[in-house]
């Protein structure tokens, strides 16, 4: 496993495609909204540029990324190579997410970090914390996912743009609008309860039952999509 993501690490920056728009995208997104939290700030609230930082690294430092990553390694018949190895199935594609999971978790908790230290830090890092994990874990299951519906790596372009857009969108009507209004659907959107959980904790005033409900919808996504990908994920190149 661990000698697959090193592999895997090297060939992330040997690939311009993934490294733009996996890497220099969210972090050139992520920097410009800590670079002007004055101006958001203003807008919505400091919980709303960490909630947007954290969506953005997640739909294209890892989503994104992990679905170009798959389609290639499947196109090139690599999948079905390391098949034939010693290495089990989620050995294999845990090798494979691995580098750009803790590629993106950096991205975002570097940025996190940095917004905190300029324009103050979160009231609750823990819960934060859990929400950009639980975040990540449901990116991580779309991206298995959409890899399934994914020809070759450009194709990855367009199947990813219905998830990555949609997600960004949820988190900044969310974080601008509140919830106070199409509260139900809003949570159950992907992004919506995570985004709501973030900017909860990090402006003040969340409990931890509250928390505790807020989780519940990412959970549920991470189960829907890990069953999706079950099915749908394919280890030869599609026809």
């Amino acid at each position: 496993m661990f000698a697959i993501a090193r592999s895997e690490l090297i060939q992330i920056f040997r690939n311009r495609l993934v490294l733009v728009s996996g890497f220099i995208m969210p972090v050139a997104v992520g920097a410009f909204f800590v670079y002007r939290h004055e101006v958001f700030g203003e807008l919505a609230s400091l919980g709303y540029i960490a909630a947007v930082v954290a969506c953005t690294v997640g739909a294209f430092g890892l989503y994104t990324s992990l679905v170009t990553t798959l389609a290639s390694r499947r196109q090139n018949l690599f999948l079905k190579r390391l098949r034939s190895t010693a290495a089990g199935d989620a050995g294999i594609l845990v090798g494979l997410a691995l580098p750009a999971t803790v590629l993106a978790l950096v991205q975002a908790v570097g940025m996190l970090i940095v917004l905190g230290a300029v324009a103050g830090g979160p009231s609750n890092p823990v819960v934060v914390a859990v929400a950009v994990v639980a975040t990540f874990a449901m990116m991580l299951g779309l991206g298995l996912a959409t890899a399934g519906l994914t020809n070759s790596p450009e194709h990855a372009q367009v199947t990813t743009l219905p998830v990555s857009l949609g997600v960004i969108a949820v988190a900044s009507w969310v974080g601008i609008a509140g919830t106070e209004s199409l509260t139900l659907l809003k949570r159950l959107l992907p992004g919506g309860a995570a985004t709501e959980l973030i900017v909860g904790a990090w402006n003040g005033g969340v409990a931890v039952g509250e928390s505790l409900l807020l989780l519940a919808p990412t959970l549920a996504w991470v189960f829907v999509a890990l069953t999706l990908a079950a099915r749908m994920f394919r280890w030869e190149p599609r026809r």
